[in-house]
């Protein structure tokens, strides 16, 4: 039968993005992100930070090149590929820089590419501020059709859901591990990515990671907030490219716990103020 994505207990490990001048969003994260960056014999730039990874390529902005999911151990991922072959879903070879051969891909139906492996090795890497790559977050014309795939095809546990008043699915909040979300997807009129999110784990971090971006100049697009589902405070900024990166804090481990629904209104997004509203 398999496992589940969430019985594997994946996490978010890194995920690789196109730009049109990698060197220099490299050098971005490098300062912004408190991130090691450097080149790549094939071109690509990789960005290390503590528990923080992000891999560059020369490409179109704005654009997702792949997000990787490590498994606990390689049984747990055997299982899920297993699971993957049961429902049909076409296997992939995976072009993570920073997991063992045997890793493997999928294409969701948005043709996002998905990774799912095990960490070769640990970098250990010390930060002044804490924050590790936790979730990556969606924008599609068809939110339903993402959830069935993750949720029924994958077995991410669906944890929370916003409805318009005619029922209609405006965004999905889905994890494969203990978290409240690994992965969320945004009713949108596109497919792409909305954000990435880096969890600073308490709110004092928040405050730290903001004083640390005044000395950047760079300035909040949005928060501090605190989102109704997941419950966790948060802050935007964005990077050279204007991918949106989120600073997040105290997100709601979730256990066995039914899926909640919430209207789509601002106060479901930002439960203090303002909401960047995308359906």
């Amino acid at each position: 039968m398999g496992k589940t994505a969430a019985q594997t207990g994946a996490y978010l490990h890194h995920i690789a993005i196109e730009s049109e001048n990698p060197e220099n969003l490299a050098k971005f994260y490098s300062s912004a992100m408190e991130m090691k960056s450097k080149q790549l014999s094939d071109g690509c730039w990789t960005c290390v930070g503590a528990r923080r990874k992000l891999v560059i390529s020369k490409g179109s902005n704005n654009k997702l090149s792949y997000a990787a999911f490590a498994c606990q151990n390689k049984a747990s991922m055997e299982a899920l590929r297993s699971r993957v072959k049961l429902r049909g879903i076409n296997i992939l070879s995976s072009p993570s820089h920073y997991f063992h051969d045997d890793a493997f891909a999928i294409s969701d139906p948005n043709g996002n590419l998905i990774c799912f492996g095990v960490e070769e090795g640990s970098d250990a890497i010390n930060a002044n501020l804490h924050a590790p790559l936790q979730h990556l977050t969606f924008a599609s014309l068809d939110v339903e059709m993402m959830v069935n795939f993750y949720v029924e095809k994958l077995g991410f546990s669906l944890s929370d859901r916003v409805l318009h008043e005619n029922g209609d699915l405006a965004t999905a909040f889905m994890t494969s591990n203990h978290e409240h979300h690994t992965i969320a997807c945004f009713k949108a009129d596109y497919n792409g990515i909305d954000h990435h999110s880096y969890e600073a784990g308490d709110w004092m971090y928040i405050r730290d990671w903001c004083d640390h971006f005044a000395t950047q100049d760079i300035q909040l697009i949005w928060g501090p907030g605190r989102h109704g589902p997941g419950n966790n405070l948060f802050i935007f900024i964005e990077d050279l490219d204007r991918n949106w990166i989120e600073i997040s804090a105290e997100l709601e481990v979730v256990v066995d716990r039914p899926t909640l629904d919430w209207p789509q209104h601002p106060r479901t997004l930002n439960k203090w103020g303002r909401a960047i509203m995308r359906s």
